[in-house]
């Protein structure tokens, strides 16, 4: 945990995403101080890594690559360091992803499948409204809140659950064409489908949540 009145360290892998600078702004607002960088070291020892994404999910994965995106998120999750992953920073998190007729493996983090929503209309493009469980940390204080969505893909089912005495992760819907996954608390590993860097001060205040765990 971060010392009390410090503002926590978090490191915005940079690996290529645009769009970043709307993150790190929205990282400061929210009380961090913030690099930019794909430096192992730096990344390892930050107190939250956040893992942004733009574009299409094979995009994604090579940029991810060519800075050993996957084995420093791995590293971090292994010794229970938070990350938190966006949009398609959220969705190369699963299995793999199935775009216009071919399958790109992700970084298997979570089972399922990243698949196109079954809606009329897409890209799903606004603010819109979602689901958190009562208990979620994440969420506190804007439950009822719009957050701000672009995106055509999405995973569409969840599996993983609790075992005995362990606790499952924290699932939130949203809907557009079809119920789909918002965001995820799990561990040491949070995501959200939305941007919170661009859904005003309920993404702030989403942000500042995540820092309050760190």
């Amino acid at each position: 945990m971060t010392a009390a009145g410090a503002r926590p360290r978090v490191v915005v892998l940079d690996y290529g995403s645009g769009n970043v600078h709307s993150a790190i702004k929205a990282l400061e607002l929210a009380g961090a101080d913030v690099e930019l960088t794909a430096e192992s070291d730096r990344v390892a020892k930050a107190d939250g890594l956040f893992v942004p994404g733009v574009g299409a999910f094979s995009a994604v994965m090579s940029q991810l690559e060519s800075v050993r995106g996957a084995e420093k998120i791995d590293r971090r999750l292994a010794g229970g360091r938070p990350v938190l992953g966006v949009c398609v920073g959220m969705q190369v998190l699963f299995d793999r992803s199935v775009e216009r007729g071919s399958e790109v493996d992700g970084l298997g983090e979570w089972p399922g499948v990243i698949d196109e929503l079954k809606a009329e209309v897409l890209p799903h493009m606004g603010w819109n409204t979602v689901d958190a469980p009562t208990e979620s940390l994440l969420f506190d204080g804007v439950r009822d809140e719009r957050f701000y969505f672009v995106h055509s893909f999405a995973a569409q089912s969840w599996s993983l659950k609790g075992h005995g005495a362990r606790k499952g992760p924290l699932v939130t819907w949203g809907d557009h064409g079809g119920p789909f996954v918002a965001a995820v608390e799990n561990g040491p590993l949070w995501a959200t489908q939305f941007h919170p860097e661009k859904s005003g001060q309920p993404g702030i205040r989403l942000l500042t949540n995540w820092l309050q765990t760190l």
